[in-house]
């Protein structure tokens, strides 16, 4: 059994989307989401499909990241576009027993799956482009007007990274138990739920102290190196904003601005 992931993960290039400064590329991603859950209407939603496609687009990265990236949320994608299509109620076009379909919960389940999607694959264009030194730098610059009101703004920023560059390491070394434990006669996929959970023992147990002794590794190379938090550290390499950045953060404000006001006009549309 392998595992495909793609979150944690960089793919080298040299795309318009690589060259952006990593603090545009969040706030970028913001304005995508808002605007994701803001449209409700069908020129909202063509509106989003079409910069999504645009963005995947720029990033020239290969459409099979993004179709790993869906993989591990296939199931509750297709499990929330059913729940919606079977409990909305309203005008139903279909019945059997306690079952019922209706127009609004088609409508609804194209609803939350294009956002679950389209979420999904904007998210994966950040740290599919992005370092995860330039991302820590990001976060922590993005987060630093708050250090006034006692946020973190350092760690917060090294443990999401850290946590984010663990994932795809701890699915390796889960696939790697798995296969050794496959050897040696273990069966993970016959037997009722009870037998499945206990069959996962032999797995967790080792994938639980190899994550506490990387972990270990990892604060003993930190001290190694004189890491004693964000106070003092200078970096070889500033971030800075470039004319590309501007555009970019300009057509995210623009982009945002149409969503809503696609939104409005279907408000006042109802009045």
């Amino acid at each position: 059994m392998a595992f495909d992931v793609t979150i944690g993960q960089y793919v080298e290039g040299d795309s318009i989307l690589h060259r952006l400064d990593p603090r545009t590329k969040i706030v970028c991603i913001l304005f995508f989401m808002i605007a994701l859950f803001v449209v409700k209407t069908p020129p909202g939603f063509v509106l989003v499909f079409v910069g999504a496609l645009a963005v995947l687009g720029l990033s020239e990265v290969p459409i099979r990241y993004y179709l790993k990236a869906l993989k591990p949320l296939l199931f509750i994608i297709v499990f929330t576009g059913l729940m919606q299509v079977f409990l909305t109620p309203g005008d139903y076009i279909w019945s059997w027993r306690f079952l019922h379909i209706s127009k609004e919960g088609l409508f609804m389940a194209f609803l939350m799956c294009t956002r679950l999607v389209l979420l999904v694959l904007i998210t994966s264009v950040l740290t599919l482009t992005t370092t995860p030194m330039a991302l820590t730098e990001a976060i922590e610059t993005l987060l630093k007007p708050f250090r006034r009101i006692g946020v973190p703004a350092h760690e917060l920023a090294m443990m999401m990274t850290i946590a984010l560059r663990f994932i795809p390491t701890l699915m390796e070394e889960t696939d790697k138990i798995m296969k050794a434990q496959t050897a040696r006669g273990a069966d993970f996929e016959s037997g009722g739920i009870l037998r499945r959970a206990k069959a996962l023992l032999p797995i967790l147990v080792p994938l639980f102290l190899s994550a506490l002794q990387r972990a270990y590794d990892l604060a003993l190379a930190m001290e190694a190196r004189c890491y004693h938090g964000g106070e003092g550290r200078t970096r070889l390499r500033e971030l800075a904003y470039t004319r590309l950045d501007y555009l970019a953060l300009a057509l995210g404000i623009i982009f945002l601005l149409a969503a809503i006001v696609t939104r409005l006009g279907a408000y006042y549309g109802a009045f």
